[in-house]
């Protein structure tokens, strides 16, 4: 990043609407900063920075880059033609990755960095809320809402700012923090990796980054993370704690006991067990749990202080989302679009659910779809009957043969019972058509499928109200 990347006192961001765009919009406007973007539309999250004094413009057009920018900020998302950018390389203004404006802002702070192919969102959101409930109010910057448009992020006065590392365009390398989490390692991002050797190497570079005398948090039972662990150990002023259940690990999670749409978590520290709770489901979740108190510890917060903590936080949007209830019928979003987290999610549910599950599966991405189909196919097969939707594009083109069928394909191989809908509207019906009194719902995937929860809800209301 070169020295003008770090002018950010009248910054624009081009698509400032997006999870990792909108939290370091809203940093910079809180500092003070006179913060301008664009985005493709209206949303919560638009309203939220408007508040805050940022202008916002729907729509993309170089006439919305103000005079006086002092940089634009871009993510990788944003396509060389976009209008704003072009305009800003013809007047010369600064242009500024995400990844490089997040480094900026934690410049000064005790940086800690979580990382991993799942779970970043997660465990970074229990560090933030863990940590507030401590006083030690922290800044972070989340992919991803706690409660509310805008939650994503806080500009705190504390020394600790905790970050969302993303893999996903090698932009965690801009990051120097004092501790980092990796939670796992799994070949994911197709159109950025050719090789699991390539994905290594990727978080061989990011944990070379950890300050000298830092601490990484790795997981001990996961595969991937395992062969991290055995390539970087023998670095010089590095501190390494390995997490999970896994015998030989440094904080050892003794048991994980499900209590409904909760966890009871035992784990062993320093020679004492230790028990706190996790207001979500799911083994991984608790997991997750455990990571962030070990990087807590690393910072030197009091281990039964944090662990107690933990227990506040309650879930971030669309990690397991309630979002409501009719006619019997529960609907629950889920990010999950990758088979591994797909699997994870369907079993944490499972164990929580007295009646069917249910899915509405909405793909992301051509390439992963292209990668990954026949496993998608079989995390389905985890659920009692699931509704397939079309492929959601997000920043790629289609790719010719890649398509949902693939999915569904490979689900029914498992012999998972499935239907294909390609008519976006129509999905709440057929599934209001599907569900019955008792059944937990998941809407499930990384685009747009998460609109669906309410229509989804309306249509069981009117179902349950004829008969």
């Amino acid at each position: 990043m070169n020295d003008a990347a770090h002018d950010l006192h009248a910054p624009h961001f081009i698509g400032i609407g997006g999870a990792g765009m909108s939290g370091l919009a809203k940093i910079l406007a809180v500092r003070g900063a006179s913060v301008s973007g664009s985005d493709s539309k209206e949303s919560e999250t638009v309203l939220a920075l408007r508040a805050l004094g940022a202008t916002v413009h729907v729509g993309h057009a170089a006439e919305h880059v103000p005079d006086g920018t002092s940089s634009v900020v871009v993510s990788s998302a944003i396509r060389a033609d976009n209008p704003e950018l072009a305009a800003a390389r013809e007047r010369g203004i600064p242009v500024v990755h995400r990844s490089d404006a997040l480094a900026a802002l934690m410049g000064g702070r005790r940086a800690l960095a979580v990382a991993g192919t799942h779970g970043k969102t997660t465990t970074t959101s229990m560090l933030a809320v863990a940590l507030g409930e401590l006083g030690l109010d922290p800044s972070y910057a989340i992919g991803g809402d706690l409660d509310a448009p805008g939650s994503n992020a806080q500009h705190g006065t504390g020394e600790i700012f905790v970050a969302e590392a993303d893999e996903s365009d090698r932009s965690f390398h801009k990051y120097a923090p004092e501790v980092a989490i990796v939670l796992n390692v799994e070949l994911d991002h197709h159109a950025n990796y050719a090789s699991i050797d390539e994905i290594y190497e990727s978080f061989e570079t990011f944990v070379g980054r950890i300050t000298p005398g830092g601490t990484l948090v790795v997981s001990a039972d996961h595969d991937g993370a395992r062969e991290l662990t055995a390539r970087v150990a023998a670095r010089e002023g590095l501190h390494v704690v390995t997490v999970g259940a896994a015998e030989d690990a440094d904080l050892r999670v003794l048991s994980v006991v499900a209590r409904g749409m909760t966890s009871e978590v035992t784990v062993l520290l320093d020679g004492a067990e230790l028990s706190f709770t996790v207001s979500v489901p799911g083994r991984h979740y608790a997991h997750n749990a455990v990571a962030a108190l070990a990087a807590g510890v690393a910072l030197g917060v009091p281990a039964a202080d944090l662990a107690k903590a933990l227990g506040a936080y309650t879930g971030v949007r669309r990690r397991l989302q309630l979002k409501g209830e009719a006619g019997g019928v529960q609907v629950i979003d889920s990010y999950a679009h990758h088979p591994t987290e797909m699997a994870a999610d369907l079993e944490a549910i499972r164990e929580a659910a007295e009646g069917r599950v249910l899915v509405v599966f909405q793909p992301h991405l051509f390439s992963r779809t292209q990668q990954l189909a026949e496993e998608m196919g079989q995390a389905l097969a985890l659920a009692d009957a699931s509704v397939v939707l079309d492929i959601y594009p997000a920043r790629e083109d289609p790719i010719p043969g890649v398509t949902s069928e693939l999915i569904i394909h490979a689900a029914r191989r498992a012999g998972a019972d499935v239907t294909a809908e390609h008519d976006f509207a129509a999905a709440p019906a057929v599934l209001a058509g599907l569900a019955r009194p008792g059944d937990l719902l998941l809407t499930m995937g990384a685009g747009d499928v998460t609109n669906l929860g309410p229509e989804i809800l309306k249509h069981v209301a009117n179902v349950a109200s004829n008969v």
